[in-house]
């Protein structure tokens, strides 16, 4: 077990966000965190790892929580990241330090190992010999040797090439910082990894490895996302934070949704049942209690009623957003013509001749790689930038409603109300608090200024906007960012359900799944459509990288073919050398049974390490895996020299 947690509550305000929440984690959980904006699952996290204080509560309700001694935590806040004076790899670097100092160490000493006069001196050389044996077992227990790989693999995985190595970390983004922050984590393996929204403001290709990469991971999970493939593919269990409590539910989300319907509806049959009971039971007892004869079947009835445990009525409606996009009149049928068009943001060309049409009722969407134009080309299209050559053209009748990620259509300085009432000025009051309260800003929130409410609320306020401006062609760039789950459902079903065009920029794969029967992908040069939805892409994505693997691998095996051949034509076979292949394939035959033995061997003694009387006997345990280690190390060996006489033949 890692983590343990009983009866912890928070308040904020006098408003109690957890109450009496327990949770549990051992060693391997993959554990998701949901819930609304707002329900606490930060709070949590941060109580957790120490940066919050939970309340002190009288008996029998005393809190507790208590992290394992020898676990470690890391914790990724959302939209936060490494902001240091060092380079990248340095950084990445000190992750190993206690390595790098033991490989530092292991160069001294065998320095010192080669002067003359330390091997005059039995006693010293032993001494240096037998650190030296301790650190290297140490260090290659530790992967000493494989430093460099594991940080190339994890920075290459995360989107930073070799010409990020030297990088000053403070010179980059806050996109890429996020990103680093997360590489650094995931070197450092700690016991329970925490992400808060992982995979905001990732592209395609970096969220499918983070998900391959951490289902390999050793340790435990606790993720909060609003992404709901992630949450599949990584997650065996959900905690769902509702009304300041937390349940815990086996299964990925999908499951998650399914049980938690079906127990709903469950909850909803016993209540209705037991409310039956009671009112058949106050029947009776209205009907008797006065009655001499069946005054005491009356009494007896409301001790029944009075022992009863009233069920809590089940909350079967979660007030949801409303969102609705309708448009005044039909377009054209050709509603876009974009010919030969240059995306060159500044001076850096990101593709050329890019060409496409959009027809009515299109839903079109943009996928690439952080960096690659997806924006600039929303942008491009709207004449807000401009297109390096080439031909942009609106048919007539084209009413534009676009919604911008970085809410940049918004006034910061503005109260929440008047972003609309300064669009409508005919509006009554009743009438601008009627459009918010379709997207759930409702109460206070719509006296505030938009520069101090949630992303989850500007998105929000964009969405009715929208609404409000009633375009036949909607254009929007990533505007799940900052939505829970809830309310990407309810997108998703507005954009389902529109008519009109819509040409979206998104990560959000469960959006674009449902939404869009065109995709087109911004490669570094050039943007190709696919068709088929958003499935059709994957598959199609596959396949190419399937045959492209195989490709390669038959030049491979061709080049191999060809080397051999040269090699026998090249060879001449004396009487020795035929001898000596005779002996290498019989010395081969041998090597195999020996290997086999060895690893039949290590089978048993895998199995006898995990036993009760092994576990239990920390004498006998250090035994086991010494031997363990040293069939493993024969068997290197011997695996080596199969792998040697192989090639020769």
């Amino acid at each position: 077990m890692i983590l343990s947690m009983e009866n912890v509550s928070k308040i904020y305000n006098g408003k109690t966000v957890l109450d009496n929440v327990s949770l549990t984690i051992e060693d391997s959980d993959r554990v998701g965190l949901v819930g609304l904006n707002g329900c606490g699952k930060s709070t949590l996290l941060k109580i957790i790892t120490g940066r919050e204080e939970y309340e002190s509560q009288p008996e029998p309700d005393i809190p507790r929580l208590a992290v394992t001694k020898s676990a470690t935590i890391g914790y990724l806040e959302q939209n936060s990241g490494l902001d240091r004076q060092s380079e990248v790899m340095e950084e990445m670097r000190s992750v190993f330090s206690a390595q790098l100092e033991a490989q530092e160490r292991l160069r001294e000493l065998e320095k010192e190992m080669s002067r003359p006069e330390i091997h005059e001196d039995e006693g010293k050389f032993r001494e240096i010999s037998a650190e030296y044996d301790r650190l290297t077992a140490w260090f290659e227990g530790n992967d000493g040797y494989l430093i460099d790989v594991k940080i190339k693999t994890v920075l290459s995985g995360m989107g930073f090439g070799a010409e990020y190595y030297d990088r000053v970390i403070s010179t980059l983004s806050g996109g890429e910082k996020t990103r680093l922050a997360m590489c650094k984590l995931l070197l450092e393996s700690p016991s329970l990894l925490i992400l808060d929204e992982p995979t905001n403001h990732l592209d395609f290709e970096t969220i499918m490895w983070l998900e391959d990469y951490l289902q390999g991971y050793e340790g435990a999970l606790l993720i909060v996302s609003h992404d709901r493939y992630f949450l599949d593919k990584l997650c065996t269990s959900i905690c769902d934070i509702e009304r300041t409590k937390l349940r815990r539910w086996k299964g990925n989300y999908s499951k998650f949704t399914e049980l938690k319907a079906a127990d709903l509806e469950r909850r909803i049959k016993e209540y209705e049942a037991q409310q039956e009971e009671i009112a058949k039971l106050q029947d009776f007892v209205d009907r008797n209690i006065v009655r001499a004869t069946t005054s005491a079947m009356a009494k007896s009835r409301v001790k029944k009623l009075e022992s009863m445990e009233i069920l809590e009525k089940p909350v079967t409606y979660e007030k949801k957003a409303k969102i609705r996009f309708e448009y005044d009149y039909e377009p054209p049928e050709e509603v876009l013509t974009v010919k030969d068009v240059c995306i060159a943001p500044g001076e850096k060309v990101l593709a050329e001749n890019v060409s496409f049409t959009v027809r009515r009722g299109d839903k079109i969407g943009i996928v690439g790689a952080n960096g690659t134009g997806k924006s600039t080309l929303l942008k491009i299209i709207q004449k807000k930038l401009p297109g390096g050559g080439g031909r942009i053209e609106w048919n007539k009748n084209i009413k534009i409603a676009y919604f911008d990620q970085e809410s940049s259509l918004l006034d910061f300085n503005k109260r929440v109300i008047d972003e609309i009432h300064d669009r409508r000025p005919g509006f009554t009051e009743q009438q601008v608090r009627s459009l918010l309260g379709l997207v759930l800003l409702t109460g206070e929130n719509v006296f505030k200024k938009v520069g101090v409410i949630s992303g989850g609320e500007r998105a929000k306020l964009s969405f009715a906007v929208m609404m409000l401006e009633r375009g036949n062609v909607l254009i929007m760039d990533e505007p799940t960012n900052h939505l829970d789950i809830d309310a990407k459902e309810v997108l998703e079903e507005a954009l389902d359900a529109y008519t009109g065009t819509v040409i979206l920029v998104s990560h959000d794969r469960y959006l674009l799944k449902r939404v869009c029967g065109r995709i087109f992908e911004i490669t570094p040069g050039s943007v190709e459509e696919f068709d088929g939805g958003f499935e059709g892409y994957l598959e199609k994505k596959k396949s190419r990288a399937e045959a492209a693997e195989a490709a390669k691998m038959a030049v491979k095996q061709e080049k191999e073919r060809e080397e051999r051949e040269e090699k026998k034509e090249n060879t001449y076979r004396s009487k020795e050398q035929r001898a000596a292949a005779a002996q290498r394939r019989n010395r081969i035959k041998e090597l195999e049974r020996l290997i086999d033995e060895l690893e039949k061997r290590m089978e048993v003694v895998s199995a006898e390490m995990i036993s009760p009387e092994v576990t239990a006997d920390f004498k006998l345990m250090n035994e086991k895996c010494a031997e363990y280690e040293e069939l493993k190390r024969q068997s290197g060996e011997l695996t080596d020299e199969w792998v040697e006489l192989c090639e020769e033949e």
